[in-house]
C-alpha cells in the first residue's frame, strides 16, 4: 500500500508568490467559525494547523497498514517499516543531513535537548565547566542545562540581548573560554521572533573547539535549514510546528557524536542483544528510540515536509515576511501598544503589550472576535524579565495567514482599547 503524497501547489506573483487561497483550502480547520465569526488563527508559534495531506497520511496508516515496525516479516509490518523509515529519509533531506543515521525521532524538541543533555553533555561536564546559552531561550533550552550543570558542578552562562531583542554577539564571544563545553542556542526566539546569527555563533564556538546545539523549534518551519552548511553538532525540531502531528520531533546529531553517546532509555528495539548478564546497543539512530515509536506521527511528519517542500520555503518566507512587515506597521498605529522584540532580522512573531490592559484580557476579548493569539510568558520568563513585563500578547504567523486576517486582529485590538478606555 502506498500512502498518499502531499499535493504540490502552484504560485501566483502576489504577496510573496503564494496562492494563499489555495493553501488555505488545504487546511480544514481554517473553514470553521469561533464564537460565530470566521476563525483567524494567529497562534502558530504554539502549534500550526495541519493540511489535509497530513490528515490523509495518518488515516491511511491506521486504516491500511497499522502494524509495528522493525519486528515483523508479515506484509503490514514491512509496509509500516517502509513508511516509517521513508519518513526518516524525508527528514534527512529537509535538513540536509548526511545520513539517516543522524536523524533520531523524538517526541518533540524538548526531548531532543534533554537527550543531548543527559547523554552528551553529562559525559563532558566536570566541576567548573560551563554551558553557554542566550537570554532569549525557551524554558526547554534552559532547564535541561540547569539540571545537568547542577548535577556535575558546572556553570550555566547566559549571553545577553539588547533592547531590540538581538543577541549581543561580542558578549557571547567573550563567554566562550576553555571552560566552555557546549553552546546551546535558539535559532529563532519564540517570544520575540529574533533570528539569531547562527552561522557566526557556530563559527565562534568552532574556533574554540566547542560543540553547538541549535534549537530550531521555531526556525524550521519558516527558514531553509542546512545542518551541514551550518556545521552545528546537534539540531532539534518539533513536528507539530512543522504542520505535522503532535508527539513527534527530530534530533539531528553528527554521526560521530551519536556513535559515542550512550542510550537515553532502555527497552526494546534499542538493543543488539540482551542476556541477564549484559546488553549491547543497536546502532544510531535506533539505540535512542526505545520501545514502539510514534509510527503514525513520523509518517504524518513526512507528509507535512512533502507539503512544505511542494510549496517551497523560499515562497513561504517571502509571504510571511510581507505579513510581518504589514502587521508591524498596522500594530504600530494602535495607541498605547508597544511591540516587544524589534530585531532587524526576525520572522513571523508580533509580541506586544497594551498600556493598562493585562495580556490575558487582550486574549480573551480578541477571542470573542474569532481571533486566536497567545498570551502569557510563552515559556520564556527570563525574556519577560529582560523587558520588564509579566507577559505579552503574541500573534504568530504562518503560510496560510493573510493581510485581511491582520486587519481583523487590529480591529479586535481597537475593541480592547474601547473596553478599557
Amino acid at each position: 500500500m502506498t500512502l498518499p503524497a502531499a499535493r504540490c501547489r502552484t504560485f501566483d506573483v502576489a504577496r510573496g508568490g503564494l496562492d494563499v487561497a489555495r493553501v488555505r483550502a488545504d487546511f480544514p480547520i481554517l473553514q470553521r467559525a469561533v464564537h460565530g465569526r470566521p476563525l483567524v488563527y494567529l497562534d502558530n508559534a504554539a502549534t500550526t494547523q495541519k493540511p489535509q495531506a497530513v490528515l490523509d497520511a495518518l488515516a491511511a496508516y491506521y486504516t491500511g497498514i497499522n502494524a509495528n515496525v522493525h519486528r515483523g516479516v508479515h506484509e503490514l509490518s514491512e509496509r509500516a517499516t517502509e513508511a516509517y523509515e521513508g519518513a526518516r529519509e524525508k527528514v534527512r533531506a529537509y535538513f540536509n543531513a548526511g545520513s539517516t543515521r543522524e536523524i533520531v525521532f523524538t517526541r518533540n524538541s524538548t526531548e531532543g535537548i534533554n537527550l543531548v543533555a543527559r547523554t552528551f553533555a553529562d559525559a563532558r561536564l566536570s566541576s567548573g565547566d560551563e554551558v553557554v546559552i542566550s537570554a532569549m531561550e525557551h524554558h526547554s533550552n534552559i532547564v535541561p542545562w540547569q539540571m545537568v550543570c547542577a548535577a556535575k558542578g558546572a556553570r550555566l552562562r547566559v549571553a545577553p540581548i539588547d533592547d531590540r531583542g538581538e543577541l549581543i554577539v561580542g558578549e557571547f564571544e567573550r563567554l566562550i573560554s576553555p571552560r566552555t563545553k557546549l553552546v546551546a542556542m535558539t535559532h529563532m526566539s519564540n517570544a520575540l521572533g529574533t533570528i539569531t546569527p547562527v552561522d557566526e555563533i557556530v563559527r565562534m564556538a568552532r574556533a574554540q573547539g566547542v560543540p553547538v546545539l541549535l534549537d530550531g523549534s521555531q526556525a524550521a518551519y519558516h527558514l531553509p535549514i542546512d545542518v551541514r552548511a551550518l556545521d552545528c553538532d546537534f539540531y532539534v525540531a518539533t513536528g507539530h510546528k512543522l504542520y505535522g502531528p503532535t508527539g513527534i520531533g527530530v534530533l539531528y546529531g553528527k554521526a560521530a557524536h551519536l556513535e559515542a553517546m550512550p542510550p537515553f532509555m532502555g527497552g526494546g528495539d534499542m538493543i543488539e542483544s540482551v542476556t541477564f548478564e549484559k546488553s549491547t546497543w543497536n546502532v544510531p539512530p535506533y539505540k535512542f528510540e526505545a520501545g514502539t515509536p510514534n509510527i503514525a506521527g513520523a509518517i504524518g511528519l513526512g507528509a507535512a515536509l512533502d507539503y512544505i517542500t511542494g510549496i517551497g520555503l523560499d515562497a513561504i518566507a517571502r509571504h510571511e515576511s510581507d505579513l510581518l512587515a504589514y502587521g508591524t506597521q498596522a500594530l504600530a498605529q494602535i495607541p498605547g501598544l508597544r511591540l516587544i522584540g524589534t530585531a532587524r532580522r526576525k520572522a513571523s512573531i508580533l509580541s506586544f503589550v497594551i498600556e493598562g490592559v493585562h495580556p490575558h484580557d487582550i486574549g480573551t476579548i480578541v477571542d470573542r472576535e474569532g481571533v486566536a493569539i497567545r498570551t502569557g510568558h510563552h515559556c520564556a520568563q527570563p525574556v519577560m524579565e529582560r523587558f520588564g513585563v509579566p507577559a505579552t500578547a503574541r500573534a504568530s504567523l504562518a503560510m496560510y495567514n493573510t493581510r485581511e486576517e491582520i486587519d481583523v486582529l487590529t480591529g479586535a485590538l481597537e475593541r480592547v482599547r474601547a473596553v478599557f478606555a
